[in-house]
C-alpha cells in the first residue's frame, strides 16, 4: 500500500507538470496570437514574447513554433524564420506553407518552390497549393502558376476560391485567348465556385485583360459583371479600369454613371484613365463633378489630377489644386503624402517652373528615387542641363530612368558627345539600356551627324530585343536622316511594326530636308488615307518640305487645309514657314500680304524668314525693315547682324558692312564662329575657317590645292562674291579655299575608302561657292557628297546636287 501510495503521488505530480507547460503554452500561444497584426510594433513585441520563452527555458513546438515562424517570415527576418523550421524534425504541413508563404511574400519565389518541392506528396493539401501558385502570381510568373494549378489538378486536389481567385491574378497575367479565360471559367463553375465575389471579381480582371481584348471578352467581362448577384468596390473598379486599359473610354463613363454608390477608387480609376488616353479636360471635369458630389478625394485623386495639369495649357488649374490641397489638408498639407508630393514637383518642373519645383522638393521630409528623378526631369525639360548634371551626380541611387533621362537632356541640349558618353558609362555600370536610353543616344547621334556610332548602336539595339520598339525606331529614322543617309531613315520606317503621327512626322521631315519636296507630300497623303490624323507638327514639316523644294502652289494649299479640313490653328511658327517659302521662291509682295492678314503680331520667326528670302534674292530695302524690326525684337542675336551684314557685302556696300560690324561690337554682339565636321574612323574631325589646329591641315591644303587645278580644268571659278571682306581679288580667292566646309569634304576624300560616300555637317548655311565647288569636286573625285547645313541637306554627284541649285 506504501509502494502504491508513492507511485499515485509521482503520476499526480507529472500530471501537474503537464498541466502546467500546458497552461504556460497556451499563454504564449494567446500572447502571439495577439502579434498577428502586420505591424513593425506587433513584430517586436513577438520577438519578446520569443524571448521570454527562451530565458525561461520553455521549448516551443508544434503550433507555438509554427506561429513563430509565421511572425519572422511577415517581419522579414527570413534566415532566422528558416533556422526556426530547419529546427524542426518532421515539419508539419502548417511550417511548411507557412515559409512558402513567407518567402514568396519576400518575392523569393526559388526559394519557396525548394520548400514546396521538399514536401512530400502526401503532405501536400490545397492550402500549400494555394500559396505557392498565390506566390507566383504575385510575383508576375503567369506561367508558373498555371502550371502549378494543373499539376493540383492532376493530383486530384479539388481547388477552392482562395485557389481560383490566385490562378485567375496568374493566367491574367499571361493570357493571349479569349479560349483561356473560358476554359478556366468552366472549372470555376464546375467545381461550384461561381458564386464567390473574390472570384468572379479575378474572372471580370481577367476578360479585361485578354490579349488582344477584342469585343467578344468586352461582352464577357460585361455580361459576367451583369450577372454578380453582388458587387464591391472592386467589382466596379475593375470594369472601369478594364474599359478604360483597353481604349473604351465611353463605355467606362457610362458604367461610371450608372453607379448608384459613391466609391472614390472607381471614380479615381476613371479619371487615371483620361489622363492616360489624353482626355485632360474630362478629368479635370470629372474632378470637379467629385467635389460637387462631396466624394472624397484621396492620394491617388490629387496624383491623377496633378498629372493631368502638368500637361501644356493647364498649369493655372494644377497650381489652384495645389492651393486646395494646401487649404483643406491643414498643417499635413506640406507633407500630404509621397506620390502627391512628387505629383507637384513633376507639375511645375513640366511647367518650366524649376524654382518652385527645387522648393517644393527641399522641403519634402521624404523623398524616393521617383523624386529625385522628377526634379532631374524638370531641370532637364526646361534646358537647365548644368543643374541637371551637378544633381545627377549627387544622387545616391540612380535607375535606369534617371540614366535614361540624363542621357536625353544632353542629346536634346546639343551635348551629344556627353550624352553618348553617359550612355557608355551607364553599361559599363552594368546596367542594360532600355528602348528610350537608346533613343536618347540616337539623338546624340543625329545632332553630331556620328553616322557609324549610331550604326553601331542600331546593331547593339537589335542585339537587346528592342527593334520593335515605337521611340526608338522613330529617333533611328530622325539619326539616320540628320546623318545624310535617308534610305536608311527609310527603311527603318518600312520595317518598323508599329508607326505613329510621330514616326510619320519624322520620314516626312527627312524627305524635306533631303529635298525630295513631292514624296514628302506624297507621303503626307498616305498618312492621312492611313487614318492617322496629321498634327501641327506634320505640317510645319510638310510646310518645310515645299519651301526646301519650292513648292509654292502645294505649300500654299496644305497651309490653307490646316484650318479648313483638320480644324488645326495656324501658329506664329506656321506662319514663319509659309512666309519662308513665299520668299525663297521670290513672292515677297505675297509675303506682305500674308504678314499682314496675320492673326497676330509678327514676332522674330516671321522677320527672320522675311530677312532670309531677302539675302537670298538682295532685296536690300525689305531686308533692311526686316532687320530692324529684329533689331527691336531682339537686340543680342547675332544671326541679325550677319545677314545684314553679307547683303550689303554682297552689293558691294562696304560702308554699310562696317556701321553693322561697329553695331555689333557696340552691343557686344559675337558672331556664331562656323564650323564644319566629319566622322573619319569612329572619331569626329571638327575645321574652322582657315584652319591652323588640325594635326593634318597642311596635308588637306595640299591635296585641296591638287583638287582645284583639276576642278579649274572642267570649268571651276571661284566666285568671289561670297566674300564678305573688302579685300584684293587673289585674297579672296584664298579666303574662299580656306572655308571650314572645303576642309572637311576635303579630308573626307583624302582619308576615306575609295568610293565611300563623304558625309560633312555645318553649323551655318553652306556658302555659294562651296556649293558649287562641290559639285565639281564630286566630278573630280568621282565621289558622292553629301553636307547638312543649318537648314537641310546638299547631295553632291556627278556634278549636280539634289536641291537643284534652290536653296
Amino acid at each position: 500500500m506504501k509502494n502504491a501510495a508513492v507511485v499515485t503521488s509521482s503520476a499526480l505530480a507529472e500530471i501537474l507538470c503537464q498541466t502546467d507547460v500546458r497552461a504556460l503554452a497556451n499563454r504564449y500561444a494567446a500572447q502571439l496570437q495577439l502579434c498577428c497584426p502586420r505591424h513593425p510594433i506587433s513584430h517586436t513585441l513577438a520577438r519578446t514574447v520569443h524571448a521570454h520563452m527562451l530565458t525561461s527555458g520553455f521549448r516551443a513546438r508544434g503550433h507555438i513554433l509554427n506561429r513563430l515562424i509565421d511572425v519572422y517570415g511577415k517581419s522579414g527576418d527570413l534566415n532566422y524564420a528558416r533556422y526556426l523550421f530547419d529546427a524542426i524534425p518532421h515539419p508539419d504541413i502548417v511550417a511548411r506553407t507557412t515559409l512558402i508563404s513567407a518567402y514568396s511574400a519576400a518575392g523569393s519565389t526559388k526559394l519557396a518552390r525548394d520548400i514546396f518541392d521538399r514536401t512530400p506528396p502526401t503532405l501536400r493539401d490545397t492550402v500549400s497549393y494555394n500559396a505557392m501558385i498565390t506566390g507566383y502570381s504575385h510575383n508576375g510568373d503567369g506561367y508558373a502558376a498555371v502550371e502549378l494549378f494543373r499539376d493540383m489538378m492532376r493530383e486530384s486536389l479539388l481547388p477552392d476560391d482562395y485557389t481560383f481567385t490566385s490562378v485567375l491574378s496568374g493566367l491574367a497575367l499571361i493570357v493571349n485567348d479569349e479560349k483561356q479565360c473560358q476554359q478556366l471559367h468552366c472549372d470555376v463553375v464546375k467545381l461550384g465556385t461561381h458564386s464567390v465575389l473574390s472570384v468572379l471579381n479575378a474572372l471580370v480582371s481577367l476578360y479585361t485583360k485578354c490579349t488582344p481584348f477584342s469585343s467578344s471578352s468586352v461582352d464577357s467581362a460585361r455580361r459576367l459583371f451583369n450577372e454578380m448577384p453582388n458587387r464591391d468596390e472592386l467589382t466596379w473598379t475593375t470594369m472601369i479600369t478594364g474599359y478604360v486599359r483597353n481604349g473604351y473610354i465611353d463605355s467606362a463613363r457610362l458604367l461610371l454613371d450608372s453607379m448608384t454608390d459613391k466609391l472614390d477608387v472607381a471614380w479615381n480609376a476613371m479619371i487615371s484613365g483620361y489622363v492616360h488616353h489624353g482626355f485632360i479636360s474630362e478629368a479635370l471635369e470629372l474632378f470637379k463633378r467629385m467635389h460637387s458630389l462631396g466624394i472624397q478625394f484621396d492620394e491617388f485623386t490629387y496624383t491623377s489630377v496633378l498629372s493631368a495639369c502638368a500637361s501644356p495649357g493647364f498649369f493655372c488649374t494644377g497650381k489652384e489644386v495645389h492651393a486646395y490641397i494646401l487649404r483643406t489638408e491643414g498643417k499635413s498639407a506640406p507633407n500630404f503624402s509621397l506620390p502627391v508630393n512628387n505629383a507637384l514637383v513633376t507639375l511645375y518642373g513640366k511647367s518650366g517652373k524649376v524654382v518652385e519645383s527645387r522648393w517644393i522638393f527641399e522641403n519634402m521630409l521624404d523623398r524616393d528615387l521617383v523624386s529625385w528623378n522628377a526634379i532631374l526631369s524638370g531641370y532637364v525639360n526646361s534646358g537647365c542641363i548644368e543643374e541637371a548634371k551637378s544633381l545627377f551626380e549627387m544622387m545616391q541611387e540612380r535607375n535606369l530612368l534617371t540614366w535614361t533621362v540624363m542621357i536625353s537632356g544632353f542629346a536634346q541640349n546639343g551635348l551629344g558627345e556627353e550624352g553618348l558618353k553617359l550612355f557608355n558609362q551607364m553599361r559599363i555600370e552594368g546596367l542594360q539600356p532600355c528602348d528610350y536610353a537608346f533613343a536618347g543616344a540616337f539623338t546624340a547621334c543625329a545632332g553630331l551627324g556620328a553616322l557609324e556610332h549610331g550604326r553601331q548602336l542600331h546593331a547593339l539595339l537589335i542585339c537587346f530585343g528592342f527593334d520593335s520598339s515605337l521611340s526608338a525606331g522613330n529617333a533611328l529614322v530622325t539619326m539616320y536622316a540628320r546623318c545624310g543617309v535617308v534610305e536608311a531613315a527609310h527603311q527603318v520606317f518600312l520595317a518598323m511594326p508599329f508607326v505613329d503621327s510621330v514616326s510619320w512626322n519624322a520620314m516626312i521631315a527627312a524627305l524635306g530636308q533631303h529635298g525630295h519636296g513631292a514624296m514628302a507630300l506624297d507621303l503626307f497623303k498616305r498618312m492621312v488615307e492611313h487614318d492617322i490624323l496629321p498634327d501641327r507638327i506634320t505640317f510645319l514639316t510638310v510646310l518645310s518640305a515645299c519651301s526646301h523644294a519650292g513648292l509654292v502652289t502645294e505649300g500654299c494649299n496644305c497651309f490653307e487645309s490646316m484650318e479648313s479640313v483638320y480644324a488645326i490653328i495656324p501658329g506664329e511658327d506656321h506662319y514663319a514657314r509659309l512666309i519662308d517659302l513665299l520668299c525663297r521662291a521670290g513672292k515677297f509682295s505675297e509675303a506682305k500680304k500674308l504678314i499682314e492678314k496675320m492673326p497676330f503680331e509678327p514676332g522674330p520667326s516671321i522677320w527672320e524668314a522675311l530677312l532670309a528670302g531677302c539675302r537670298v534674292h538682295g532685296n536690300m530695302d525689305l531686308g533692311v525693315q526686316a532687320a530692324e524690326r529684329l533689331f527691336e525684337l531682339m537686340p543680342k542675336h547675332d544671326g541679325t547682324y550677319v545677314l545684314l551684314s553679307n547683303m550689303y557685302a554682297t552689293m558691294g556696300r562696304w560702308n554699310d558692312v562696317a556701321k553693322v560690324r561697329k553695331v555689333m561690337r557696340d552691343r557686344g554682339v559675337k558672331k556664331e564662329p562656323g564650323c564644319s565636321w566629319i566622322e573619319v574612323g569612329n572619331k569626329v574631325h571638327v575645321f574652322l575657317v582657315d584652319d591652323t589646329v588640325h594635326p593634318e591641315q597642311q596635308e588637306v591644303y595640299n591635296y585641296l590645292d591638287k583638287l582645284v587645278l583639276e576642278m579649274r580644268k572642267l570649268g571651276y571659278v571661284p566666285d568671289t562674291k561670297f566674300v564678305l571682306h573688302d579685300v584684293e581679288f587673289e585674297l579672296k580667292e584664298n579666303a574662299l579655299s580656306t572655308h571650314s566646309e572645303k576642309l572637311a569634304v576635303v579630308y573626307g576624300l583624302l582619308k576615306l575608302p575609295h568610293g565611300a560616300t563623304v558625309r560633312v555637317m555645318k553649323n551655318l548655311r553652306i556658302c555659294g561657292d562651296c556649293h558649287n565647288a562641290f559639285k565639281f569636286m564630286s566630278l573630280v573625285a568621282e565621289r558622292e557628297i553629301v553636307v547638312r547645313d543649318g537648314k537641310r541637306f546638299h547631295h553632291f554627284s556627278n556634278g549636280e546636287c539634289s536641291c537643284g541649285n534652290y536653296w
